[in-house]
């Protein structure tokens, strides 16, 4: 009997990939702060996860049976970056980076990164005792 890695780690897999893509766009708001005219930008977590959480379970994706076939799923990753709204007004060189609101949505962000990659970890655990037979 094969293990099926969806079921087991169900959506924490994505929400791990979608955290760090995460973690890259609001470092480079932070790379940025400086930069006249740059936008902080960010992702909306939750829709990003309920998108990829949809096409992980719909039906009509299609199956690879071939390493060089093309994945059905390729090009949707979610590249949909929202524009922040800065708290502030702006600072006249255009720039709408708040360095300290960008900090605390980074340390968030690690924060919820550890959390599930510690729950990935516990269930890779599982499955090893279990494969083990302890």
């Amino acid at each position: 009997m094969s293990i099926n890695f969806n079921k087991a780690f169900g959506i924490h897999e994505t929400a791990l990939n979608l955290r760090a893509k995460r973690a890259e766009v609001l470092a480079n708001n932070m790379a940025n702060a400086d930069t006249p005219d740059f936008k902080a930008r960010d992702i909306d977590f939750s829709k990003a996860l309920l998108m990829a959480q949809s096409q992980t379970s719909d039906s009509n994706s299609l199956n690879r049976t071939h390493d060089k076939h093309i994945d059905s799923m390729s090009g949707t990753e979610m590249t949909d970056l929202l524009y922040r709204i800065p708290v502030q007004p702006d600072t006249g060189d255009g720039n709408s980076v708040d360095v300290q609101v960008e900090q605390a949505k980074f340390a968030e962000n690690a924060m919820q990164y550890q959390t599930t990659l510690r729950f990935l970890n516990g269930k890779i655990k599982g499955l090893l005792l279990a494969i083990k037979g302890e």
